[in-house]
């Protein structure tokens, strides 16, 4: 029996543009329709408009952008008409308006995925060049198990020649159409949410892993990239010990927020981490880091800011580099925290060719904590309006506030953070990252001569608060 839909009338491009639905008839016998365009229309409550094609030649030439169904009879043989029992051909690059297709292999196509495949050969490779259309899959009523088997591989509806009118059609056109469009939706939010994730799980394995092993030293962090749904931004910090006992720390900030910073700052930290190992220190390596930045900047505009400390192996004393970067804070135990001279600092990286960075001595004392930052810090806004910044001396105060409370460690950092964005009224736009080193003679002794292991910094989770001693005076950092 005939599918019965009109024989196939050539539609304009223009008719195309203006609304209502396009189906694509694929039957190998046209003739001896029933149901017209008019009642097509009428029973779709829009204007469609139908093509017919008599093999899948054919119908690739007419497969274009704007068909909005496909209607397969599964009975269609799949060798092309005239092509004799073979394979067909389906040259769209030497007739007609195709859409690539080229010769049809019935061994290209996809494995037998039942005992049926091989009557659903004309549906498969239909799915193969259409992968973005709905297709409703036309069968005799006699044999619901193919017509089920149709839906299962690909189609998003079936039907039975003998139910086919106008009001069946049009409902099952704008259901697979809708059904098609739901499929596809959904199947891009699945691979953004992988996307997603593969970009979380890489740009959390680029945060750095502290090395302070047998340093003596404390270490906690906080880092908050200013993109929204990102782990990494670009403020970068590390933290090593090298053989001969020096600690070196590392903050630094690149101008602008996006991914591309968010890579250089990814690079420079790598880079100074192996420029440390390898024994370079102070306006050596960051002469050499400069070189680092000069090569892999996108633009001669872009630059960044660092601070480097040092702190010897007895953990009294540390040298300091400034290159455009906001003083650390160090707080000595029992004492107001304050900020650590800056006025020798050199330029930041990429902003002058020849550049020096001089190292400041800077005492530290037996017990104390140093707290290195980012401006994203300091740069929020404060007061009614919002018309002022928070600073450093806001800063400073703020953090003597909290150690009058008694905070220290990753809690200190937490509620500084949580706080500057209270202040701020909203969420901070800037990067924030924020370090604290200390050293605490009773807690070396307590661990045998060494600090517990160190963790990497937490990134938008609230931490745990770290465990202090009983009857001591107002804690460092």
């Amino acid at each position: 029996m005939p599918v019965p839909v009109p024989q196939q009338r050539s539609v304009p491009a223009a008719e195309t543009s203006h609304g209502g639905l396009t189906l694509l008839v694929i039957e190998d016998d046209p003739a001896g329709t029933t149901i017209t365009v008019p009642e097509l229309s009428a029973a779709a409550g829009t204007r469609v408009r139908i093509r017919t094609a008599r093999n899948l030649t054919e119908a690739a030439r007419l497969l274009t952008d704007d068909v909005d169904c496909i209607l397969l009879d599964l009975a269609l043989p799949l060798t092309g008409g005239g092509a004799g029992p073979g394979t067909p051909t389906a040259d769209a690059g030497t007739s007609g308006t195709g859409t690539g297709t080229g010769t049809v292999d019935s061994g290209s196509l996809p494995e037998p995925v039942s005992e049926r495949a091989g009557e659903l050969a004309a549906l498969t490779h239909v799915l193969g060049i259409a992968p973005q259309h709905a297709v409703l899959a036309l069968t005799a009523q006699d044999d619901t198990e193919l017509a089920a088997e149709a839906v299962r591989v690909g189609a998003q509806d079936y039907l039975f020649r003998g139910e086919l009118d106008a009001r069946v059609l049009s409902r099952a056109i704008r259901y697979a159409v809708e059904r098609k469009r739901a499929d596809t939706a959904q199947h891009q939010l699945t691979e953004s949410r992988l996307r997603a994730q593969e970009n979380a799980r890489l740009e959390r394995g680029l945060l750095p892993t502290p090395l302070l092993d047998g340093s003596g030293l404390s270490f906690a962090a906080r880092y908050r990239p200013g993109r929204s749904r990102a782990l990494l931004g670009g403020d970068f910090y590390d933290v090593v010990r090298t053989p001969d006992g020096t600690v070196h720390a590392m903050i630094g900030d690149v101008c602008g927020h996006g991914p591309d910073e968010a890579a250089l700052g990814v690079e420079l930290r790598i880079a100074w981490r192996a420029l440390t190992l390898a024994g370079l220190c102070g306006d050596e390596l960051l002469s050499t880091l400069q070189q680092v930045l000069e090569h892999e900047r996108q633009s001669e505009e872009i630059f960044a800011t660092l601070c480097t400390v040092d702190i010897a192996s007895d953990g009294r004393r540390a040298g300091l580099c400034l290159a455009g970067h906001p003083a650390p804070l160090l707080a000595r135990h029992g004492m107001p925290a304050r900020l650590l001279p800056y006025q020798d600092g050199g330029p930041a990286l990429g902003l002058l060719p020849r550049a020096r960075w001089p190292r400041r001595q800077v005492e530290l004392g037996g017990a104390w904590s140093l707290m290195m930052y980012t401006d994203g810090l300091i740069e929020g806004r404060v007061g009614t309006g919002g018309s002022e910044r928070l600073g450093q001396d806001g800063m400073v105060a703020m953090v003597n506030s909290r150690l009058e409370q008694g905070l220290a460690g990753e809690e200190l950092l937490e509620a500084a953070v949580a706080e500057v964005r209270e202040l701020n009224g909203g969420e901070l736009t800037d990067d924030v990252a924020v370090l604290l080193l200390g050293r605490d003679p009773e807690r070396i002794r307590r661990w045998g001569g060494s600090a517990p292991r160190s963790h990497p910094a937490s990134v938008d989770r609230p931490p745990s608060p770290p465990a202090r001693a009983a009857g001591a005076q107002r804690p460092p950092l």
